[in-house]
């Protein structure tokens, strides 16, 4: 065991790596990147990173929500992570007589703070190398009996690490399971939104301005975190008092220059280095296609309905966001891996590997088998793969009363089996979650997504992964009859009538819900999904990883000596690489920096993503720029060499001192195929200048007293 973990931590790399490219563990900085770092500017230590026995950057930084990272910038619990990581609460709080969303939100004293339910920030304790107590026992037993007693020991040590609750805790695989980590993390519950621009501001640029460069978009917003008065996580309470952290970052007015040392200390959610050529041939030429497909057809209705009513555009904003981010990330996915010849390269890689595995005696033996299954596996995995994805963008993802129906069905499987307790506390939620749903939610734009979305469901996939009875009743019907005799037929689209039978309906009139079209239709479905799709998906993603642990195993005996970081998993990472532009295409060079005279020019009054608040002209009218002009202007984004993913939104981007210079929001189009192959001549990072913040907040909003509570670095 103590061997093989040696090899992990000597590492190695499918490629041969630049500075800039990986997610590094902190614990493991001083032993393999320190060096690198300082030659390229960076002026701490390891400690100041990561420390367990005093304050450190760790300390400041936080998993915000359940997939953004955010940052402390005052001793006052004072956060700041992007905007589209804080929209879904600015959404939920904007109406149509508010609307924070148009005109932005500034609280001008703790008072006007806005709560948010299930809003929380989870602040790392520590994180530790738990791989020999995982693997303990499990020497010399294999199949279900090694997994089961790793699954033991894993608990064991989860319920230790949580403390009787004062904790939570996860233990996560690195290397396919050839090394695992514990993270134990402290949650806070009372985060209220302290400010945010409007999206002419924050969303500046909207769908057709994402995932590209050059970008002029202020993608912040501010929150605070309360605690009790000890300091500790409570529940909302008025009674409760700003967190005070051990550490938060200095916020640097020193502006940057290109070749500066850049550093992103965030949350990488998925990354998949490592997959052998046939995963990337399926995501390149199926899910990548099939996915864009199908949102293209959501986002089209959405869109039309969201330009038609303000109302609408309220409601779906977050949800149009979440919707397009991931369709448009997959397009440039697709054009970067193609540009890359992605899976040429991955083949001839597995032949080098092949070629070492034969003169070291090991192919025949041990990982020829290996490359045999993933040829079997991965046809396998191709065919249930687009039942998975069409069903998770149409049935999960797609319908929105499916996911009413989906809990009302969970309440009467608890009836039916005697869990009436669990049934009635379910029913209590719905009831309590109702008036939210039914705020964001505009039934004949859901009307449209069933009519036009079941039909894909049923011409998309093999007759065996549909119910005959369901085809049936999608090709009987026009759309227009579709929602006529069967989605306006279910209860769920009557509100009043819904809370009527979940407040006081009885035991049996919730259990004749069975038969309303939507559930039963949904049942149908769901059924399906979870016995033939997600079973079999989940049973050969397992068969898969038990092949790539033994793969990597051999890579790493392969390339020893090699730096090696394991991919991407919603834990603490870091990434370092320099403030650079760089060169998309032949004849096109793009500077590294954009600025507040660029929003001008993209100025559009008759655009919404486009139409620059008068506030904030008037300001740029007069030169009213303060202490934040440079060269006659105000700087607004700029792009690095850090290799970031999802998670890493909201992340801080530190200079070599480690004070904070901007707020990671995204990447180039041209370098999205960095979760699965980096290419360090067009892969960057785009950061929202923090300059900008701090002129957005202080001149554009007059909330300048917030800069009171920050150390501010001239």
């Amino acid at each position: 065991m103590k061997k093989s973990l040696l090899l992990l931590l000597l590492g190695l790399s499918l490629f041969q790596l630049s500075a800039k490219e990986g997610m590094w563990i902190p614990i493991l900085l001083e032993k393999y990147n320190l060096a690198e770092m300082q030659e390229m500017g960076f002026k701490l230590t390891a400690e100041d990173i990561y420390d367990v026995n005093q304050s450190s950057m760790k300390d400041a930084v936080v998993i915000f929500g359940g997939g953004c990272t955010g940052e402390l910038i005052s001793d006052e619990g004072l956060l700041i992570t992007n905007h589209h990581c804080g929209y879904r609460q600015i959404q939920s709080h904007s109406t149509v007589e508010h609307d924070y969303l148009t005109n932005g939100f500034w609280a001008m004293s703790r008072d006007e703070e806005l709560p948010n339910e299930r809003l929380t920030v989870s602040f790392l304790e520590y994180m530790e190398d738990v791989t020999d107590k995982v693997m303990d026992g499990t020497e010399n037993i294999e199949g279900e009996e090694k997994d089961k007693k790793i699954k033991e020991n894993t608990g064991r040590i989860i319920k230790e690490a949580k403390k009787e609750g004062k904790y939570t805790a996860s233990v996560k695989p690195l290397f396919y399971g050839n090394q695992y980590f514990l993270y134990v993390y402290k949650v806070y519950k009372d985060v209220r939104l302290v400010g945010a621009p409007p999206s002419a501001i924050g969303k500046f640029g909207g769908d057709t301005d994402n995932w590209m460069w050059p970008r002029h978009t202020g993608d912040f917003s501010l929150f605070r975190i309360y605690a009790d008065e000890n300091n500790e996580p409570a529940e909302y309470s008025p009674d409760n008092v700003p967190f005070k952290p051990k550490k938060s970052f200095p916020v640097s007015m020193k502006g940057i220059q290109p070749g500066d040392f850049t550093m992103v200390f965030g949350n990488p959610g998925s990354t998949m280095q490592y997959w052998p050529h046939q995963a990337v041939d399926i995501t390149m030429n199926q899910r990548d296609p099939d996915r864009i497909m199908l949102r293209d057809k959501k986002l089209d209705i959405i869109g039309n309905d969201m330009k038609s009513d303000p109302k609408i555009r309220i409601q779906y904003a977050a949800k149009y966001q979440s919707i397009s981010n991931a369709w448009k990330k997959w397009q440039g996915e697709i054009k970067g891996l193609k540009r890359l010849d992605a899976i040429n390269k991955k083949l001839a890689y597995e032949e080098e590997f092949k070629k070492w595995a034969q003169q070291n005696n090991t192919w025949d033996n041990k990982y020829k088998e290996v490359f045999v299954a993933f040829d079997e596996l991965y046809s396998d995995y191709a065919h249930y793969i687009k039942a998975y994805d069409y069903y998770r963008e149409i049935v999960l993802r797609g319908v929105e009363v499916f996911g009413q129906a989906r809990t009302l069905n969970s309440i009467i499987n608890n009836i039916e089996n005697g869990q009436t307790e669990r049934a009635e506390s379910m029913r209590s939620a719905m009831l309590k979650r109702l008036s939210g749903f039914y705020k964001d939610f505009n039934q004949p734009t859901d009307e449209a997504l069933f009519a036009a979305l079941m039909p894909e469901l049923i011409n998309g996939l093999d007759a065996s992964f549909l119910p005959a009875d369901v085809v049936e009743t999608i090709n009987k019907y026009d759309q227009e009859k579709l929602i006529k005799k069967v989605y306006r037929k279910s209860v769920l689209t009557d509100r009043e009538k819904l809370e009527d039978l979940l407040e006081n309906g009885s035991e049996k009139q919730l259990i004749k819900l069975r038969k309303d079209p939507v559930i039963e239709l949904f049942n149908k479905l769901n059924f399906i999904y979870e016995k033939d799709i997600i079973s079999e998906v989940r049973k050969i993603n397992k068969s898969i990883d038990e092949n790539m642990k033994v793969y990597m195993a051999g890579l790493m005996e392969m390339k020893k000596g090699q730096a090696f970081y394991p991919d991407a998993n919603l834990t603490l990472r870091v990434g370092y690489g320099k403030v650079e532009g760089y060169e998309p295409t032949d004849g096109v060079e793009y500077k590294y920096y954009t600025t507040l005279t660029g929003i001008m020019e993209k100025d559009n009054p008759a655009i919404y993503d486009y139409d620059v608040p008068e506030r904030l002209k008037e300001l740029y009218r007069n030169s009213d720029f303060g202490r934040y002009e440079v060269d006659g202007t105000v700087p607004v984004c700029f792009t690095a060499s850090n290799h970031t993913t999802g998670g890493n939104s909201g992340s801080p981007v530190v200079n070599g001192n480690g004070e904070l210079i901007g707020v990671n929001f995204d990447r180039c189009w041209e370098g999205t195929m960095s979760d699965i192959m980096y290419d360090p001549e067009v892969c960057r990072n785009i950061s929202l200048d923090i300059r900008y913040a701090l002129f957005i907040i202080d001149k554009f909003a007059g909330a300048g007293y917030l800069l009171d509570e920050m150390e501010i670095v001239d």
